[in-house]
């Protein structure tokens, strides 16, 4: 029986938390203004702390009412303030509370309410605007909407403090990409945000940092005109070393290290000036230590990996600053069993954050590995490195499956650990499983990682090749990604060198001339380029292998490309291109077609002459390129022997 009373029990309780809510919003309706603005303020004391009184006041319609008093011109002043004070609190509940707002057009509301003169009111808009435009579920879109919002929102960066950190911190977040930094940057963001960096107020000068972090990430032009930029006599590059010194916030210090690494990325600041190698970069390995907060530890690895990732002289200091290499480690075993951790919420919270350790992980090691065979070395003797990579190519987050791919290619850069560690871990398994179902940003990587695994020298190629990979990479140049279409071609080209005719019959089945013809007319430089060197490979032999006659299906790879007009018309244009590469590219496709010590030459060569191609190549042996020139007289020398 009790299990039969509980459902009415519950619905009336539901029903008396919903009765309670409903006499607040029936007060917002009283025809006495001042009960109105009473009944506000109750809401306002209500709903503090209470998600489950935010949202029995949504559903029961609140928000279009308390959006239509802000707007009413007959509203006092402090009761449109009372009501942008209960929106904002409304929309610091959930992001379903966030998306109710949305739908009933809060945002143009609250930037009217920007107009009026009076700076509670105001504070009390902005603050509510600061709050929906931080959720992930608003558009930032909505904040460039009104081309006279952002001269407004400058304007009013001089009026308080509250100001001030409000405005900056909904440029930090609606800053998405080069259209919103020039939008910014040419209403005078840089001027006016500049000089908030020296404010009394912490917040600001925090949200300020934050602001010029998001304005300078990939834009030279913000960069450049940061490094210039005096504020009270001193330029900003000097402002934000100050700002990461030891004793400041870790919160400020990370910042003021990506500002600067933004700006070194963006050409603004010398990779060798003194700002960068003993300030910025010290700074970053400082936050990656197992002492900082996890998040910390992300954002630190991620923006030195950054920082570090195109200079091989910041790769090599980096890499013997403070025991990096073997501090990262330390981001695989995190949490551990006696962690530091007291309080259950963040051990809660790391656990399921452990992931991003992970990535960020992968992502410096990627960056510290990416030139020097050293530092290779040492990451991967670092303990149980290679098992650590093998696994993250099979998690769950697609982000640590991208890095572990990332860190694997880096690696896979090195001669020596292409024959020795990727060989003992059989790193090809998981790398084909990788590229059998994968989003295109992971298959970008991995097949790139593919063509460096099929080299020849990798003891690798040959299961590889038994795996299926001829069929995989044909796909791959079918793609619509122009990279996939390059990384299919390339493995194809590095697989086909100096190869066993069956291999070469193998690719041409797979590929057939059509889709070949279709590569050769690519719009892709790096394709065509790819395409050209693949014929190269597949056109010529191994002076010590015997040529047989009929192999596989029965033709050797000259016959298919001789019998094929289209193909050969293709290389022939390609001869007389204006790109010097693709003119030698095409030379190198000929020289093997009319190699005189090679069965058929002479039939090979009476079909190129009839083609025009002893008149080209004639034209070539007087190039200004010594190359072309060089290649085009010992062509010329076959026909002559």
């Amino acid at each position: 029986m009790a299990c039969l009373l509980e459902t009415p029990i519950r619905m009336s309780v539901l029903s008396e938390v919903t009765a309670s809510s409903r006499h607040y919003v029936d007060r917002l309706f009283d025809p006495d203004p001042q009960k109105v603005l009473q009944g506000v303020i109750d809401m306002k004391n209500a709903v503090i702390g209470n998600n489950k009184q935010k949202a029995n006041l949504i559903v029961l319609g609140a928000v279009p009412r308390l959006l239509y008093l802000l707007q009413q011109e007959t509203s006092s002043t402090e009761l449109k303030t009372e009501c942008a004070v209960v929106l904002g609190s409304l929309a610091m509940g959930t992001e379903n509370n966030v998306k109710s707002l949305l739908d009933c057009h809060i945002i143009p509301a609250l930037l009217q309410g920007l107009l009026s003169p009076d700076l509670k009111f105001i504070e009390a808009c902005l603050r509510c605007l600061r709050t929906i435009f931080t959720s992930p579920v608003t558009p930032e879109e909505l904040l460039y909407t009104d081309a006279t919002v952002i001269p407004h929102l400058m304007a009013l960066l001089s009026r308080s403090r509250s100001t001030q950190e409000y405005i900056c911190q909904i440029f930090s977040h609606c800053c998405k990409g080069p259209d919103h930094q020039t939008i910014l940057f040419n209403h005078g963001a840089v001027q006016n945000i500049a000089h908030l960096l020296t404010s009394v107020s912490y917040k600001v000068r925090m949200q300020a940092l934050k602001c010029f972090s998001v304005l300078a990430f990939e834009n030279p032009q913000v960069s450049m005109t940061l490094v210039n930029v005096l504020v009270d006599g001193e330029l900003l590059p000097q402002i934000f070393v100050k700002m990461l010194q030891r004793d400041k916030p870790i919160e400020m210090q990370l910042t003021s290290a990506k500002c600067l690494t933004y700006m070194c990325r963006a050409g603004a600041i010398r990779t060798d000036d003194n700002c960068i190698v003993l300030k910025t970069l010290p700074c970053l390995v400082r936050m990656c230590s197992k002492e900082r907060l996890l998040e910390e530890r992300v954002e630190g690895a991620e923006t030195l990996a950054y920082l570090i990732e195109p200079d091989v002289e910041l790769q090599r200091i980096a890499s013997i600053t403070d025991h990096l290499i073997a501090m990262l480690a330390d981001y695989f075993k995190y949490p551990s069993s006696v962690s530091a951790i007291t309080d259950i919420k963040r051990l809660d919270h790391d656990l399921k954050h452990a992931h991003e350790l992970r990535q960020a992980a992968f992502k410096l090691y990627a960056s510290l590995g990416a030139n020097d065979e050293d530092i290779r070395k040492k990451i991967i003797e670092t303990e149980n490195m290679m098992d650590r990579i093998v696994t993250g190519l099979s998690e769950s987050s697609v982000k640590v499956r991208l890095a572990a791919v990332r860190c694997l290619h880096s690696l896979s850069r090195s001669v020596q650990q292409l024959r020795t560690s990727f060989q003992d871990h059989a790193v090809w398994k998981p790398l084909m499983k990788v590229l059998q179902n994968a989003p295109d940003e992971i298959l970008v990587v991995a097949s790139s990682m593919l063509c460096n695994l099929l080299l020849e020298f990798s003891p690798s190629k040959e299961p590889i090749l038994e795996s299926g990979a001829v069929e995989l990479l044909c796909g791959l140049t079918q793609s619509e990604n122009p990279a996939l279409r390059v990384n299919g071609i390339w493995a194809l080209m590095n697989m086909a060198f100096q190869a066993e005719q069956k291999i070469k019959a193998d690719i041409l089945r797979s590929l057939s001339t059509e889709q070949l013809f279709r590569l050769l007319s690519d719009s892709d430089l790096n394709v065509l380029m790819k395409t050209l060197g693949l014929l190269r490979n597949l056109l010529s032999t191994r002076p010590t292998l015997c040529i047989l006659a009929n192999i596989a299906d029965g033709t050797t790879a000259k016959e298919l490309i001789m019998t094929n007009d289209d193909i050969l018309q293709k290389i022939k244009y390609y001869m007389g291109h204006s790109h010097v590469k693709l003119q030698l590219a095409a030379m190198f496709c000929i020289s093997n077609l009319i190699w005189n010590e090679e069965e058929g030459s002479q039939e090979r060569q009476d079909k190129l002459r009839d083609m025009g191609i002893v008149d080209i190549l004639h034209k070539l042996s007087q190039s200004p390129d010594s190359n072309l020139c060089d290649k085009a007289k010992m062509a010329l020398q076959q026909y002559l022997a």
